[in-house]
């Protein structure tokens, strides 16, 4: 499995992106996907999953102005961030974890809110 993702860049704060990931290779029994993320000096955080079936989690961070969808004939999900803050500049990690608990990396996608 290979997660590609794209979207991240430079932002103004207040500012809006999303950022896509694409699954590709033998794909099954996706439990769910989503994006983590790690500012420098601190741990890898969860940001916001999809499951399989639809249902959204957020952190606490993000919730109320994010958004994660799915396009399943795509394999690929995308988080819309709006209202961006410059804590939320951090490279963003594309994560996808099976029913059998095989966990999947993308490459990261740096994002930076400038003030």
């Amino acid at each position: 499995v290979q997660l590609q993702a794209s979207g991240g860049g430079l932002v103004q704060a207040g500012g809006s992106l999303r950022l896509s990931c694409a699954a590709s290779g033998s794909i099954f029994g996706i439990l769910y996907m989503g994006w983590y993320r790690q500012a420098p000096g601190m741990q890898r955080e969860l940001v916001a999953r999809i499951s399989n079936g639809g249902t959204t989690n957020y952190a606490d961070s993000v919730k109320g102005r994010s958004t994660m969808s799915r396009d399943n004939a795509k394999n690929t999900v995308y988080l819309q961030i709006n209202s961006l803050k410059p804590e939320d500049t951090a490279v963003y990690y594309c994560h996808l974890r099976t029913n059998w608990n095989a966990n999947y990396w993308g490459q990261g996608t740096l994002v930076t809110v400038s003030s």
